[in-house]
């Protein structure tokens, strides 16, 4: 058999038994770091990111993340008690910064920057990208980032032994063009599969906690509209706004459902 076919076989058997179910979606998903180990790795790269940044610990903006957060906790606890989110030591800071984004690390610590609050608008739009948020720490994303990580760098250190007798020349474009197909025929598309994950769940979520689902249309609508040159979604991380607008209104009925469960509460 030819060594280049026996690269894919190869790294299946760095594939560990660590084979999880995401809440909310059922997908199965590799992950080789434990709850523990990810709550450290989020304390860590929490208080890297957040070690020279103005949190803004009072006030009615840092107030309201603070509220949205716990009441989508709350929330995931209702919805997927199978996986239940006090589990977590969860944070909500605000960042004073024009930045237009948020984030999550493993383990439950979310922040958001001053700038999205332009975007988001109110306490539902705001609920709706939170709880994106608190949907990538419940289905345990960055582990299985981590993961993917180290199964790719071992599949390539197999590649390059198997490509052993090659002259240098041949040997270091199959190596490229190996780590061209990790990065855009499974880093990237993983990426967005977590990020359409994320939006799921969240969507959900925020039903759950009696915010209006729908404010989730017109949030992404203006994230969208900040960046109208973006690259073709095959060379991003996140899907394209359009395609994510038509997935979430595909699931808006059935959050819907969820939210006038609520009696129309915001």
């Amino acid at each position: 058999m030819n060594r280049l076919l026996l690269i894919p076989a190869l790294a299946l058997v760095l594939l560990p038994c660590g084979c999880h179910r995401v809440v909310g979606t059922g997908r199965s998903q590799v992950n080789m770091l434990s709850e523990s180990q990810e709550a450290a790795l989020g304390r860590e790269s929490f208080e890297a990111a957040t070690a020279n940044a103005t949190i803004i610990h009072a006030g009615p903006n840092a107030d309201m993340v603070r509220r949205v957060g716990m009441r989508i906790v709350r929330a995931a606890g209702t919805l997927y008690p199978s996986n239940p989110a006090d589990h977590y030591d969860w944070t909500f800071v605000l960042i004073k910064d024009d930045i237009v984004n948020a984030w999550a690390a493993p383990g439950g610590k979310v922040a958001v920057y001053s700038g999205l609050l332009s975007v988001t608008r109110d306490e539902a739009g705001l609920a709706v990208v939170i709880a994106h948020e608190v949907a990538h720490v419940l289905a345990r994303h960055s582990g299985e980032q981590v993961s993917q990580a180290l199964i790719m760098n071992g599949a390539f250190t197999i590649g390059a032994s198997a490509l052993g007798d090659m002259n240098p020349a041949s040997r270091e474009l199959v190596m490229q063009a190996m780590g061209a197909g990790g990065h855009y025929g499974v880093a990237l598309p993983y990426s967005r599969l977590h990020e359409a994950e994320a939006d799921e769940i969240g969507l959900f979520l925020a039903a759950e906690a009696c915010y209006d689902p729908r404010a989730a249309i017109g949030v992404w609508k203006r994230m969208s509209a900040l960046n109208p040159k973006r690259p073709p979604q095959f060379l991003s991380t996140h899907p394209d706004p359009d395609n994510r607008i038509e997935e979430l209104s595909k699931l808006m009925p059935g959050a819907m459902a969820i939210y006038d469960r609520c009696g129309g509460r915001n």
